[in-house]
């Protein structure tokens, strides 16, 4: 019962061209639709459903809204009141309000972000069918992402006063979404403040993550790549078209997963994610790193926190 797994992203580019071209012959992304109001929708290989990013023509960067998938129609009712009993304000929207899915929640995480929950999207099928299938289509283009794996948001985090977006937002999904918190780092003089955390409804590392900042936005939103040197075949793809790569390729110590980060033309960060790292079990104990360990913790083989990495991202609304 309940959410299930992330659903879609939707972030806004400054020149469609250009992003397209990223996200189709860089990423390796399908097209799949595309609306009166010139919004693109796009999806892995590797997926079932219709589209799983949206992209929107704008004059600025970020993201609009992130979606996430639940198991039954009927879940939608049961978080709805829970939603609405733990004080938030929640919309439930028509069928087609989100393009191809059926009815849908709407509400904003304490965070400030932006969610939708929704059961039904239009099934189109994975590119190697269900039936006898091969292990990756033909024509595959740029670093063949199989999937949209996860998304990090950025929280407001002012502990001197009392501001901690990432406390909330966390408590928030564990509560009432029922996520698990797989990891955190906790800073502070006693050691005690919540300063990221990664959550899972999956059986991954995490299904969304939550850093603190001095604003709300959007860090990155990843995609699922096989193995190691998939994620090294994707750094080539970059250099030969020229992508601002922002770190790696290298591991990271939380979630154990390989990785490189990069941004779209529109200043968007990507990363493509290899290594399932653990299985998200419901009784595994909670990870945690110390603030003395946090750059371990981002970049493991370093050690060391690139300062931009932390301080450069996009708009979370």
């Amino acid at each position: 019962m309940g959410v299930m797994r992330i659903g879609h992203i939707n972030v806004r580019v400054l020149d469609m061209d250009a992003a397209v071209h990223h996200y189709e012959n860089v990423l390796g992304l399908l097209r799949a639709d595309q609306d009166e109001d010139g919004n693109i929708y796009l999806r892995g290989w590797d997926e079932w459903d219709k589209y799983s990013v949206i992209l929107t023509p704008s004059d600025r960067a970020g993201m609009v809204h992130i979606a996430y998938k639940v198991e039954s129609d009927a879940d939608l009712d049961t978080l709805r009141q829970r939603i609405a009993d733990y004080g938030v304000e929640v919309d439930e929207l028509e069928p087609g309000a989100l393009r191809d899915c059926g009815r849908s929640l709407r509400f904003h995480l304490p965070s400030g972000h932006l969610m939708y929950l929704y059961a039904e999207k239009t099934f189109v099928g994975k590119a190697v069918a269900s039936t006898n299938p091969d292990p990756w289509p033909d024509g595959l283009k740029g670093a063949g992402v199989h999937w949209l794996d996860h998304a990090l948001l950025m929280c407001e985090l002012d502990p001197e006063k009392g501001v901690n977006k990432v406390a909330e937002a966390t408590r928030f999904m564990e509560e009432v979404l029922d996520f698990k918190l797989t990891e955190q780092v906790l800073a502070g003089p006693d050691g005690d403040v919540q300063v990221a955390t990664w959550l899972a409804r999956s059986s991954t590392p995490h299904d969304i993550a939550f850093v603190g900042g001095p604003r709300m936005g959007l860090h990155h939103f990843a995609f699922f790549l096989d193995e190691w040197s998939d994620v090294l075949k994707s750094a080539d793809v970059m250099a030969k078209n020229t992508v601002k790569i922002d770190v790696g390729p290298t591991r990271h110590g939380i979630t154990r997963g390989a990785t490189i980060y990069f941004f779209d033309p529109s200043g968007n960060r990507n990363e493509t994610f290899c290594g399932l790292g653990y299985l998200a079990q419901p009784d595994m104990p909670v990870i945690t790193w110390t603030e003395d360990q946090i750059g371990r913790g981002i970049f493991y083989h370093t050690g060391e926190l690139n300062e931009a990495f932390t301080t450069v991202y996009t708009d979370g609304v």
